[in-house]
């Protein structure tokens, strides 16, 4: 790596939707806590080379944020594939013991016509590749930050996914020339 790049990772709004639903790209955020939208936006550096995932939360959050953001594929949320739409609880009652031995080792498992996180932290790679040096914010997931700190960290993915990213909250990670440096998880 040539030159440093200041990570400015946020988690999007919550989803303005049901809770327990492993919800689709077209998920809309609640855009309504602007006071914590002032305070996040009050942290960000000005001029920064802003992106989001190309789902609409990530999206809408950004605007609220006052960035230009350019959707970046690669930092799109895991892919939950058949089970994107549904319920955890209805595919539980319907999956019975074969969902819950995904959720035993979620981090290698993959929905049917999904992804693991393993395959998430490979795209999320991709992506840091093709961030410039300087200042990156990124509106992102949770899984999506996650990945980033595994990536950071050297973390095995199962470890990856203990970390708790909080809606709107801020991660700081620089990418520095031989190594990377994680200066904050999960500021709100």
């Amino acid at each position: 790596m040539s030159a440093v790049t200041e990570l400015w990772l946020i988690r999007h709004a919550p989803v303005d939707g049901p809770r327990g639903v492993i919800h689709a790209a077209d998920a809309p955020a609640d855009l309504s806590d602007v006071t914590a939208f002032a305070a996040l936006k009050a942290r960000l550096p000005a001029s920064a080379h802003a992106v989001c995932s190309p789902m609409r939360r990530t999206r809408e959050t950004a605007g609220m944020l006052g960035l230009d953001a350019v959707d970046e594929a690669d930092f799109a949320e895991q892919d939950f594939g058949a089970w994107t739409g549904r319920r955890h609880d209805d595919l539980a009652t319907e999956l019975g013991a074969a969902y819950h031995e995904f959720w035993k080792s979620p981090a290698g498992n993959r929905p049917p016509g999904g992804e693991s996180f393993v395959d998430q932290i490979e795209r999320a790679k991709t992506g840091l590749a093709r961030l410039p040096a300087g200042d990156a914010v990124l509106v992102v997931h949770s899984g999506t930050i996650r990945a980033v700190l595994a990536i950071a960290l050297g973390l095995s993915p199962d470890s990856a996914l203990r970390f708790a990213i909080d809606p709107l909250s801020l991660t700081r990670i620089d990418r520095l020339r031989d190594g990377w440096r994680v200066v904050a998880v999960n500021q709100r």
